[in-house]
């Protein structure tokens, strides 16, 4: 398993919009990514999980990515958070 953690800096948190393109990305790798959040954990690839998470601006994150190409999910996800998040 591969993992890294981000603290947000889009203003308003994962809200609806970038939280749409966090599971676009996801649904790209064949790993499984899952987002944690202190002891709470969500699934990318599931747009309601994320939003239940409630991830404000300026709160740690922890990306997971496990599965057969975890080095690329993890990269990629990576990419995407410094990029949007």
């Amino acid at each position: 398993m591969k993992s890294f953690n981000y603290v947000i800096t889009d203003e308003v948190g994962i809200h609806a919009r970038p939280a749409g393109l966090l599971v676009k990305e996801a649904k790209k790798y064949e790993s499984t990514v899952t987002i944690v959040k202190g002891d709470r954990k969500a699934d990318a690839r599931k747009l309601m999980m994320l939003m239940s998470l409630g991830v404000k601006c300026g709160e740690e994150i922890t990306v997971e990515a496990e599965g057969p190409d975890e080095d690329a999910a993890a990269a990629g996800m990576e990419k995407f958070f410094e990029e949007t998040l």
